[in-house]
């Protein structure tokens, strides 16, 4: 494995093997997303991975938007996000989310007409294993591309988090609720 592979996003052979084997355990897209970030890390949470199961098959299987955008999007939030009340979220969180969407959402209407999983699969379940693998690996390197856009190590997550001014420039910038808001309490 080279630093060119990881920086490049690239889906290393390991890694498609790894996502084909937590996929024959029965994890749906957005498990196997969390999976493979927390595993990167040197990281077990379970809960992590009970917590985005919500999402399989469109959340809650409603085969509304797919569990590998919103699993790519919690995925992101495993290396930007705040975790405690003493760690700030990194600014470019929701930029980096935003990038994804965008990304996702061209690549999915053009590929299977929407964002959806019933669009996805077109309705079939025999779709699944033909289309949802590929998306996954796909979503996968998006979401290591973007990190290493970013100047976030795939192996360790951001060590740089931002001061809380530049947290609310940040906010300012992607949310203009968050314009009005102070973060000051003043």
């Amino acid at each position: 494995m080279t630093t060119e592979n990881i920086s490049s996003g690239a889906v290393l052979p390991e890694e498609q093997l790894r996502m084909l084997e937590l996929a024959q355990q029965g994890f749906h897209c957005s498990e196997v997303l969390l999976f493979m970030g927390l595993e990167a890390q040197g990281k077990v949470n379970p809960d992590v991975i009970k917590v985005v199961s919500s999402l399989a098959a469109g959340i809650g299987n409603s085969g509304y938007i797919c569990g590998a955008l919103t699993g790519g999007a919690c995925l992101l939030g495993l290396y930007a996000g705040r975790g405690s009340a003493e760690e700030e979220e990194d600014s470019r969180l929701p930029i980096m989310i935003g990038e994804l969407m965008d990304w996702f959402s061209e690549d999915a209407n053009e590929k299977y007409g929407g964002i959806h999983c019933r669009e996805i699969i077109q309705d079939d379940p025999r779709n699944i294993p033909s289309r949802c693998p590929r998306l996954v690996g796909r979503v996968h390197g998006k979401v290591k591309s973007i990190l290493a856009e970013n100047g976030i190590d795939w192996k360790t997550g951001s060590l740089d988090r931002p001061t809380m001014s530049e947290t609310k420039k940040g906010c300012q910038s992607a949310c203009p609720v968050a314009a009005g808001l102070s973060l000051t309490g003043t």
